[in-house]
């Protein structure tokens, strides 16, 4: 069992960064792969970014590649979410997902595939 807690969302205007962190409580995070998924308004729930149990594996949605940055530190049990030239269209409520993995260097792509999700945090861009 893992919980997870997202923090660091809110409002900010298009052209600015956010940092998004989901805190994951136990002591094997580093067997977890781990993704960010977001959900609009009206909207299913999509990819964002999907970072591999040793952080070696990326993954991006297009809508986000070159603009976002998955990481990780297994040390804090900790991944971020860093999140530059933001849109109003990035505007949603930002969730994070783990799930084991025995491979070191795979990420998972669909939100079935993750056992555990946070609550969200919530973001807001203004144009």
């Amino acid at each position: 069992q893992v919980q997870l807690v997202e923090s660091g969302g809110g409002l900010v205007q298009a052209g600015d960064s956010l940092r998004l962190s989901c805190a994951a409580s136990g002591r094997t995070f580093s067997t977890y792969a781990m993704g960010w998924f977001r959900q609009a308004p009206g909207k299913e729930r999509e990819f964002v970014a999907a970072i591999s149990r040793t952080g070696s594996v990326t993954s991006y949605a297009d809508s986000v590649k070159g603009r976002f940055t998955v990481s990780r530190d297994n040390a804090k049990n900790t991944v971020y979410l860093e999140m530059n030239s933001l849109r109003p269209e990035d505007t949603a409520v930002y969730y994070c997902a783990a799930r084991t993995s025995f491979s070191s260097s795979y990420t998972y792509l669909q939100s079935h595939e993750y056992n555990y999700w946070g609550q969200g945090t919530q973001v807001t861009v203004s144009s």
